[in-house]
């Protein structure tokens, strides 16, 4: 089954064929046993302080890499993340979402701090040198690339839209290929989180595996 799931640079992961315990999201990907657990270490634009993977444990982590200046993709992806959290209700306490900037020369601390207040208050955006943001990107296949302006071309700035959800525990356990879309799965992505939340994926996968 997961075989069937593919590793690729440019687009985080993609997938061949969707596994059913988590077939309520069409844009949801399983990646248990196929992608390191959260691991890093970066500055938390809301306290200025260094902050690991550690502080999280016990929550579900989303894990999305972008940047403030970004036209499209990244404010969209927010926004329906945003919505997935209001979805949540109450369970919205039990997420938190990491904003990793990938240009960070342009997005300082405060930057950061007010372009995530602008979502919702369980997106924090970490800021990384970089050295750190490209072992990050290795670590979890997430493409991303900063070309400085010259007299014929201007700033750019290049992404994986990808995101990443790590349990409780921190390992890695969904990828929903992209949320930059007018019409996302909103009610099937909620679902999935809210599996994660409760522990009842187990139970669906090992009704699954029966299939095959």
């Amino acid at each position: 089954m997961r075989g069937a799931i593919s590793l690729a640079l440019a687009g985080g992961l993609t997938a061949t064929a969707r596994p059913a315990a988590f077939a309520a999201a069409a844009q949801t990907i399983d990646v248990r046993g196929l992608v390191p657990a959260l691991a890093f270490a970066a500055t938390d634009a809301q306290s200025g302080k260094t902050v690991t993977a550690a502080a999280f444990r016990g929550k579900i982590v989303l894990l999305y890499l972008g940047y403030t200046n970004c036209p499209d993709v990244c404010p969209l992806t927010l926004h329906n993340i945003a919505l997935i959290l209001h979805r949540l209700g109450k369970d919205r306490a039990d997420v938190r979402v990491l904003f990793v900037t990938v240009d960070p020369n342009r997005d300082s601390l405060a930057v950061l701090r007010r372009y995530t207040a602008l979502f919702a208050p369980e997106i924090i955006g970490l800021r990384l040198g970089p050295n750190q943001l490209a072992r990050l990107a290795r670590r979890y296949r997430l493409a991303y690339s900063v070309s400085p302006a010259t007299a014929s071309h201007p700033y750019e700035v290049l992404h994986s839209s990808a995101v990443y959800v790590f349990d409780r525990t921190g390992a890695a356990r969904l990828l929903i290929p992209s949320l930059a879309s007018a019409t996302p799965d909103l009610p099937g992505t909620t679902a999935d989180l809210e599996r994660l939340l409760h522990g009842s994926s187990a139970g669906l996968l090992g009704r699954l595996t029966r299939h095959f």
